[in-house]
C-alpha cells in the first residue's frame, strides 16, 4: 500500500513519519505525476490559501479533486480541512470543495491560536488534540458524521472516504488516528478501489 502526503507547503513530514512508523509506505506529493498509484492521501496543516494556489499552479487541483470524488481515502488536518470544505465562512472562495461542510478559519482567534485538549474521535477515547490557529466547522450536511467536538465546536468529521480534523494528530505521539486511516484505506481497497462518490 502507498499513501501520499501533500508536500507543497506545511507540516507534512510528521504525517510521513507517523505512517512509516506504522509500517506503511508514504511518499511526498509535489507534482501531478506523484498522484499515480497512491491508495490514500493526507492533506496536512499549513496555509490553506497557499496550498490551494500551489495545487492549481502544479496542475494537481483537478486530478486530486477527481480522485477524492471517485473514492480516494483522504485524511485532512487543519489547513487540509479548509482545502476540503465546500464553503469557507466569510469568504467567497473555496478549494477542493469535496466535503459538504462550512469552516471558519482561525476560529479561536489570535490570542487562543494554539492550545491542547483531550477528547474522543469517534470510538477513539481520550485523544490529545493539538490546535494551532485552528478552524472549526460551523455547519454540515446531514450525511456528514461528527467525530469530535471541543467546547461545543465541531472539530472532527467523516464523510464517505474523507476524514477532516481541525487539530494536528501528527504532532502527538498517539498514532491511533493514522492507524484508523490506514484501516479505512484497506477497507476501501477490499471493497474495490474505484468507488463512485456522487
Amino acid at each position: 500500500m502507498k499513501i501520499g502526503v501533500l508536500a507543497v507547503q506545511g507540516a507534512f513530514i510528521e504525517h510521513k513519519k507517523m505512517i512509516e512508523g506504522l509500517g506503511e509506505e508514504c511518499i511526498e506529493i509535489r507534482q501531478a505525476n506523484d498522484l499515480t498509484g497512491i491508495d490514500g492521501i493526507i492533506l496536512p496543516g499549513g496555509e490553506s490559501t497557499v496550498q490551494g494556489k500551489l495545487l492549481r499552479k502544479l496542475n494537481m487541483f483537478e486530478p486530486l479533486k477527481a480522485m477524492i470524488n471517485h473514492g480516494l481515502p483522504v485524511l485532512a488536518t487543519c489547513a487540509g480541512l479548509i482545502l476540503l470544505a465546500k464553503e469557507i465562512e466569510n469568504d467567497t472562495t473555496s478549494h477542493l470543495g469535496t466535503l459538504p461542510v462550512t469552516v471558519k478559519r482561525n476560529a479561536y482567534g489570535r490570542q487562543l491560536g494554539s492550545f491542547e485538549s483531550y477528547s474522543n474521535v469517534g470510538t477513539i477515547k481520550d485523544f490529545p488534540f493539538i490546535f494551532i490557529r485552528a478552524p472549526y466547522i460551523t455547519s454540515l450536511s446531514d450525511d456528514v458524521k461528527i467525530l469530535s467536538t471541543v467546547d461545543n465546536n465541531i472539530v472532527g468529521v467523516s464523510y464517505k472516504n474523507q476524514i477532516g480534523l481541525s487539530f494536528h494528530p501528527e504532532l502527538s505521539s498517539d498514532n491511533r488516528i493514522h492507524k484508523l486511516f490506514i484501516d479505512k484505506i484497506y477497507s476501501y481497497k477490499s471493497a474495490g478501489s474505484q468507488l463512485k462518490i456522487s
